[in-house]
């Protein structure tokens, strides 16, 4: 077995290459990416027509790989949207800097465990910081983004927009290592329900009048709590993320007040099983993106 770093991630490059995800160099013992940035790209070679970022430039071309990695002892990364992966990065309450809360991976196994599953059996790697990334592939034709904190406190996600530091990459505190469980599941369908974006808002008529609005509100906010209350063991959470995200557009836009929809989900939530506690988180973080990407939809109505 070679010790030659160079040789190490030129190995581990090729390999994640193999499984057909996209790979980057790092910077040297970092988690940082190794490719220039906009402001000094020089628009020339890749980037004659353009800058292009990492997530564009990421590649599962053997000869590339060998290129890039004969250059340095570059740590690896894997762009995770490109390679078609879903990525759960389960940190450890040290890490968020609160030594006693749980940490992800027993948070991620009681989400599992409410959405009537075992932890899937996947890919997964061992960070240098004691955390852990399972890896699960993508359904095909579905464009799943990242996320940090939207499933649960120390339960971040990486799809397209983000990338993870592959096994084999070496950082100061040691090397990322590749557990059990050669193959990839596919992402459970609780979680892509929770990762999926809200369906985009119809558009309301340009002459409705603020009266006519508010009674759509009224009727939405009537058939997302029946939808929440109505939901089966196993979908409750989903249920109640998605109509968070559907009535958050309603607060936005001044139709709802957020403490009407809080109140009415929490109690909806609640009375299928979840607990207060639950209730709450799935609603802070559900409204809160939902209202921030609805807040110019009635100005261009």
């Amino acid at each position: 077995m070679t010790h030659d770093p160079r040789l190490v991630l030129l190995n581990a490059a090729l390999a994640a290459a193999e499984r057909g995800w996209h790979v980057f160099p790092l910077r040297p013992g970092s988690k940082r990416p190794a490719l220039h940035g906009e402001k000094s790209c020089t628009r020339t070679g890749e980037c004659c027509g353009g800058h292009r970022k990492w997530e564009q430039r990421a590649t599962t071309d053997p000869d590339r790989i060998r290129a890039a990695w004969s250059r340095a002892p570059f740590n690896v990364g894997i762009a995770t949207g490109p390679s078609g992966l879903v990525v759960v990065d389960l940190d450890t309450p040290e890490h968020k800097g609160c030594s006693d809360a749980p940490d992800g991976a027993a948070i991620f196994g009681a989400l599992c465990e409410r959405a009537g599953h075992a932890v899937p059996d996947t890919y997964r790697v061992r960070t240098t910081s004691g955390g852990t990334h399972l890896y699960f592939t993508a359904p095909a034709g579905v464009r799943i983004g990242s996320t940090a904190g939207t499933v649960a406190e120390s339960v971040d996600t990486r799809g397209w927009g983000g990338y993870v530091v592959a096994a084999g990459s070496i950082l100061p505190a040691g090397q990322y290592e590749a557990l059990r469980a050669p193959e990839t599941a596919p992402v459970p369908s609780w979680l892509q329900s929770i990762l999926q974006p809200a369906p985009k808002p119809a558009q309301a008529p340009s002459v409705a009048v603020a009266g006519q609005s508010r009674r759509y509100a009224d009727v939405a906010l009537a058939n997302e709590t029946r939808n929440v209350a109505t939901a089966q063991h196993g979908s409750r959470e989903a249920a109640l993320f998605r109509a968070a995200r559907a009535l958050g557009r309603f607060v936005a836009w001044g139709d709802l007040p957020r403490h009407l929809v809080e109140q009415a989900l929490q109690e909806a939530g609640e009375a299928t099983g979840l607990s207060a506690s639950e209730c709450r988180s799935t609603l802070r973080s559900a409204l809160n993106w939902s209202i921030t990407h609805n807040s110019r939809r009635r100005a261009t109505a």
